[in-house]
């Protein structure tokens, strides 16, 4: 075993930072940020290029880890750059061995500090190789089931397109209501008293911004709470088809419908509980918070702030929705559906 400064070198100071509203869609260069992107954008500049690759990026707030083997620049803040102090490295064992590391989840705080305390498995040149070649190909199954399953969201995101046409500039004409008007709760939380160490095995759910992914949710790492402080969060009680928006942090703008099976459940300051009124449907709403021209504006409105990246309610309730009729939601969700279910067929026979 070795530990993490006995391996590794912060080199964040080499490399040369892009501004967000900087990042370009093509460009001569990659940017690598602390999302969950590999590549959060790209530019033309040439001078601050960092070329010293392979190299290793965590993500401080998001706790992401990425391997990166070409000439980059660093995204905004919160991006730590990670060389190892031995020039004879395998930066992909290093890699893979990072992913592997356990770093608390302590919401949007920095967490290098957690990884400095780790120790990883440090076997010979040869081991790690074997190792490295036996996680590369067990990594290319998963990305090629991946790109099955992103096939049938893009179908999802095709056929919102057709039916509904782009919800920002509405060029269908759909009258449109602000959020405030198609809803009857808007709604944040709180993180309980003690944080992370308040947590429980057993009990209320707690809903963070990190369970909040676009179209689905994510099981891992999910937090409970007692009923005395989910007493004190009663007012963000989750109901069944309620949406989730992450509303601050790295994973600002993701949303998703609340899967009923962890209820009861409450959520905490990263996430808005928004509870749809019945001429709107829920899946309907999630699906055109996440559509890619939705995206965009919301993470327009969310990098509008001096500080860090946030939607406030007020933001929130005047979102203008456009509202076709209530059989053509009920038409799009139906095929979603059937979409859904394809996936599950997939994958079962994958397995």
């Amino acid at each position: 075993m070795k530990s993490f400064s006995d391996i590794f070198i912060d080199s964040t100071s080499e490399g040369t930072k892009i501004p967000k509203e900087s990042y370009l869609e093509s460009g001569a260069h990659i940017i690598v940020d602390q999302g969950q992107k590999e590549i959060a954008g790209y530019t033309n500049e040439e001078v601050g290029l960092y070329t010293d690759v392979p190299a290793i990026i965590f993500g401080d707030h998001t706790r992401a880890i990425k391997y990166v083997d070409e000439p980059f620049f660093l995204g905004a803040d919160g991006v730590k750059l990670l060389k190892s102090k031995d020039n004879q490295a395998n930066y992909k064992y290093l890699y893979y061995a990072l992913r592997n590391a356990r770093i608390p989840d302590t919401g949007y705080n920095r967490h290098f500090k957690w990884l400095k305390e780790i120790s990883i498995q440090y076997p010979d040149s040869k081991q790690q190789a074997k190792i490295v070649e036996i996680l590369d190909n067990l990594s290319a199954i998963i990305n090629a089931r991946h790109d099955e399953l992103v096939k049938f969201d893009d179908l999802i995101k095709a056929r919102f397109v057709e039916m509904f046409g782009n919800p920002v500039t509405n060029e269908k004409g759909w009258p449109c209501k602000s959020i405030s008007e198609l809803t009857t709760k808007i709604g944040s939380g709180a993180t309980p008293k003690g944080g992370k160490e308040s947590y429980r095995e057993e009990g209320i759910t707690l809903i963070r911004s990190m369970n909040v992914h676009n179209g689905e949710f994510d099981y891992k790492d999910l937090a409970h709470i007692s009923d005395e402080q989910a007493a004190k969060l009663d007012g963000v009680t989750i109901e069944p088809h309620d949406v989730l928006l992450n509303i601050t942090g790295a994973s600002v703008a993701r949303s998703c419908v609340v899967p009923n099976e962890i209820l009861p459940a409450r959520v905490n300051q990263h996430v808005c509980i928004l509870r749809c009124k019945e001429h709107v449907i829920p899946e309907f709403l999630n699906r055109l918070l996440i559509d890619d021209n939705y995206q965009s504006l919301l993470w327009s409105i969310a990098g509008s702030g001096a500080t860090r990246e946030a939607i406030t309610k007020q933001q929130v309730e005047d979102l203008q929705i456009i509202l076709p009729p209530i059989t053509a939601q009920k038409e799009f969700v139906e095929f979603v559906k059937q979409v859904d279910k394809s996936k599950v067929v997939e994958i079962s026979e994958a397995a």
